[in-house]
């Protein structure tokens, strides 16, 4: 029988309403997450902000999963029916034709229909064809209040009154007469009069801290203006005033944990940030905003957008080869591509799976600046033509469990996609004496931030880490990344006879769990002015009562913060 001829009308019209029902669900549930955090900061209840953070990420995949669970039992055998699922996709597109973000819709939808088939590549009968499916950024202007005057500190006392912590009896703010004189400060800068302020009303919420985000309109550009607040025991006030564009990109970064902000709908505040970062992709955007799934989409468009566009071959990404991961990249495309091995050779000893829960981890755990974002995908297609011969053969080679060929195509059945980063090592190899001392400065700071997160790396080698294309630098090998407190820090014993020290292993028990501090230097390797300068800074990593001291801290529940930028000043460097 032809497959159109056994579509029931009245069962794709139930099942399309059931997706529809089951995206509004998700939707108004991820909203009654998102704006737990206003009480959160309110009531500092911090702890309970991040399982917040955990629940909204895990919230998506729940709730397609229960989806596709009801659906075998509503549709029985024709779950599976390509016809059906095809007039499922055109009465749902009907359903969503005047939503407002669309494209949220569409990719509930491309979700649930990839489970059901597996799909690899794009299956344009059943899905909505992302390349062709762009997002609405300008279904509506953004929420935003304007101010205008030239009297600097007029205008600063009216942006904070927005700020909705500060409203009540008496002082409406710690400190506001502190607070309003750095933002008129920050305002000031212009020699422009008079000024006009746009802030979006929706306040943005992270950790410990809030932000109203807005920009300085001027003849001739933009700027952004970010105010950060806290709540400590003397109440809500202004903690910094970011204007520098690094500074505000920081905050929206590639490395940082998603914002809690109550957006509705979203596409128009990304057009609105967009002017403040022009050089954000919409998929940093949309992800950073906690929108991960649609970030994946625009990162998905994109790159086959790019690959349509261009025509050099993916190859072996800069670096060290990893005994984990096989990395590639494309020159003219700024993201690296991460396939897990099918074996791994000693010494390592994780596993396929282990390996795989410290990514969902990284995927959940505060980022802190310091971890990029790994976005996850499956059964992905690619032209073979488009890469390099020997790049290929090690891809169907050491990755044969996940690669295979089809035709003229490449499948990759499970990978990473990141940013790219130039390799810590390379770095150091290529630049000035400066910006290797300024490099070395902050991977120490970064280990710190790590830690204080409660994030032991596990391999501090430098190839494991990161320099952006700001010069900050940022870890991206997680197959032994670990807890701060899962680890034994020990002084290193002393030698009981000369020749201990010269043996190949250990004279001492070592257990696995435990961890040397007083070998980490000699085993990066860094040697003259850099290693100096590493000492200069950080010698305190080197032993064990730092990360014993951070560990009780971390298992007594100390909140130990790292900011998103300097709080003097509110600048900082961009990932």
């Amino acid at each position: 029988m032809d497959g159109r001829e056994s579509v029931d009308g009245a069962l794709v019209a139930r099942t399309a309403e059931a997706i529809l029902a089951a995206f509004r669900d998700y939707n108004d549930e991820f909203a009654r997450i998102t704006r737990r955090a206003a009480r959160r900061f309110a009531e500092r209840e911090w702890g309970l902000g991040r399982r917040d953070a955990v629940e909204r990420i895990e919230l998506y995949d729940r709730r397609v999963e229960g989806l596709l669970a009801n659906l075998v039992g509503r549709m029985g055998r024709w779950i599976a029916d390509e016809a059906t699922w095809s007039a499922v996709r055109g009465c749902y597109g009907e359903l969503i034709r005047d939503c407002a973000d669309r494209e949220f819709h569409q990719t509930f939808f491309n979700s649930l229909t990839r489970k059901v088939f597996a799909t690899e590549g794009v299956n344009a009968g059943v899905e909505f064809d992302a390349l062709e499916c762009a997002p609405q950024l300008t279904g509506g202007l953004a929420p935003f209040r304007s101010y205008a005057g030239t009297d600097p500190a007029d205008l600063a006392t009216r942006i904070l009154a927005q700020f909705p912590h500060c409203r009540g009896e008496g002082e409406p703010l710690a400190g506001n007469a502190a607070g309003v004189a750095r933002v008129a400060a920050a305002l000031n800068m212009s020699a422009e009069s008079p000024l006009v302020v746009e802030m979006l009303e929706p306040v943005f919420y992270r950790g410990t801290r809030a932000f109203l985000v807005g920009r300085v309109v001027r003849a001739e550009r933009t700027t952004g203006l970010v105010i950060a607040f806290r709540n400590d025991e003397a109440g809500p006030a202004v903690d910094a005033v970011i204007t520098a564009d690094p500074a505000i990109r920081n905050l929206f970064g590639f490395a940082r944990s998603y914002f809690h902000v109550d957006l509705d709908p979203v596409g128009p505040v990304v057009e609105f940030l967009r002017t403040l970062m022009p050089r954000k992709s919409l998929a940093e955007l949309y992800t950073v905003l906690g929108r991960a799934k649609q970030g994946k989409t625009e990162r998905y468009r994109s790159l086959y957008a790019h690959l349509a566009s261009s025509d050099d071959r993916f190859v072996h990404a800069e670096g060290q080869r990893g005994m984990v991961m096989l990395v590639f990249t494309l020159g003219s495309y700024d993201s690296v591509f991460k396939v897990i091995r099918d074996r791994f050779p000693f010494p390592k000893t994780t596993s396929r799976p282990e390996v795989e829960d410290r990514y969902l981890f990284v995927f959940e755990h505060d980022r802190v600046g310091r971890l990029v974002d790994a976005q996850e995908f499956r059964r992905l297609r690619f032209p073979r033509s488009r890469f390099a011969p020997e790049l290929l053969d090690e891809l169907l080679r050491e990755c044969a469990e996940t690669c295979r060929l089809e035709g003229d195509d490449l499948i990759i059945g499970h990978c990473y996609i990141e940013r790219r980063l130039k390799p810590l090592d390379v770095y150091l190899q290529t630049v000035e004496p400066a910006a290797a001392r300024a490099a070395i400065r902050d991977y120490g700071r970064a280990i710190r931030e790590l830690a204080m997160s409660n994030i032991f790396p596990g391999d501090l080698l430098l190839k494991n880490f990161g320099v952006s294309r700001n010069g900050r630098v940022i870890f991206y090998d997680y197959d032994e990344l670990c807890l701060v407190t899962d680890c034994a820090y020990r002084d290193l014993p002393q030698a009981r006879f000369d020749e201990d020290e010269t043996r190949g292993e250990p004279w001492f028990y070592v257990g696995p769990n435990d961890v040397f501090p007083e070998q980490f230097l000699d085993f990066l390797g860094l040697r003259g002015e850099l290693r100096e300068e590493f000492l200069a800074h950080h010698a305190d990593l080197l032993t064990a009562d730092y990360w014993r001291e951070l560990k009780a801290a971390h298992q007594a529940e100390r909140w130990l913060e790292v900011l998103p930028y300097a709080r003097e000043t509110g600048e900082a460097a961009a990932a």
